[in-house]
């Protein structure tokens, strides 16, 4: 195939190398090089294909300088393949800057379709697939997070969410403070060999995950607001009952009482009250 000049948008395996395609391999093959998130990643996956191709460093911390190297070979006539470590380039990915960069200067880009851990992640959750949204990593920063998800409260549509694993038991709690009790769906290593999906609700992903046990790639779909949904009545005592089952599982009794606010809609002081 000609490659002349082009910039090639390839999807790779997100934990299975069978998972690559052969339009994929050849692709990879038939290019001048290849601009990768982290080359010592790309070589693994080249050695197993049995291809040995120059390689460019491409990141999030020089993608603006090295995008315009890119570029400029482009532009003398080489070929590109652009890929990340897993998955799909520019999705979470600083590719997207480069396919905009290539736009800008007229250089043609293609894509070469492969696994993505959004809709793969989605295909499995068992909720709503007709329309969703990506809302990729959440912020480390506390405000920029809180609006995040408070944005959020009234969508309708489901919502899937990257989370490293260090950070899903804050982001467990932020979503029952935020949403209340939901449908969610934790995907975990998806394609490789420990994949498990738990399909839960948020109060209990706090109780059973809340400890930072869970390990691994993580995607998290989460259920859509339901319009002039009627929420279920809880008395004082049941929400108490919640909270003491929280403080059973380690949660501390301010943050139990918080919980348990979030999901039954009362005070969260009178709560705590009946708890101490």
């Amino acid at each position: 195939m000609s490659t002349k000049g082009k910039l090639y948008v390839v999807g790779t395996p997100i934990g299975n190398l069978s998972d690559l395609s052969p339009r994929a391999a050849q692709t990879l093959e038939d290019v001048d090089f290849i601009a990768a998130e982290d080359t010592r990643v790309t070589v693994k996956l080249l050695n197993h294909l049995g291809i040995k191709k120059p390689m460019i460093s491409y990141f999030e911390h020089n993608k603006q300088f090295k995008g315009e190297v890119i570029c400029d070979r482009i532009l003398s006539g080489e070929s590109c393949a652009v890929v990340t470590d897993a998955g799909m380039p520019c999705i979470s990915d600083p590719g997207e800057e480069l396919v905009r960069q290539c736009a800008e200067r007229g250089i043609e880009t293609l894509v070469v379709p492969g696994p993505s851990a959004v809709i793969s992640a989605l295909c499995v959750s068992g909720l709503s697939t007709g329309r969703f949204t990506f809302e990729g990593f959440l912020s480390v920063n506390k405000k920029s997070r809180r609006e995040h998800l408070e944005s959020l409260v009234r969508e309708r549509r489901t919502m899937v969410f990257y989370e490293a694993p260090h950070k899903l038991s804050n982001t467990l709690r932020d979503f029952l403070d935020t949403f209340g009790d939901r449908k969610l769906t934790i995907v975990r290593e998806i394609t490789k060999l420990h994949e498990q999906v738990i399909r839960t609700t948020t109060s209990q992903a706090v109780q059973d995950y809340g400890d930072g046990s869970l390990r691994g790639e993580i995607v998290l779909v989460l259920e859509g607001a339901i319009e002039n949904e009627e929420k279920e009545s809880y008395t004082l005592e049941e929400a108490v009952t919640l909270a003491r089952e929280l403080i059973e599982s380690g949660t501390k009794p301010t943050q139990a009482a918080k919980d348990a606010a979030a999901v039954t809609g009362l005070k969260k002081n009178d709560i705590y009250r009946e708890l101490i």
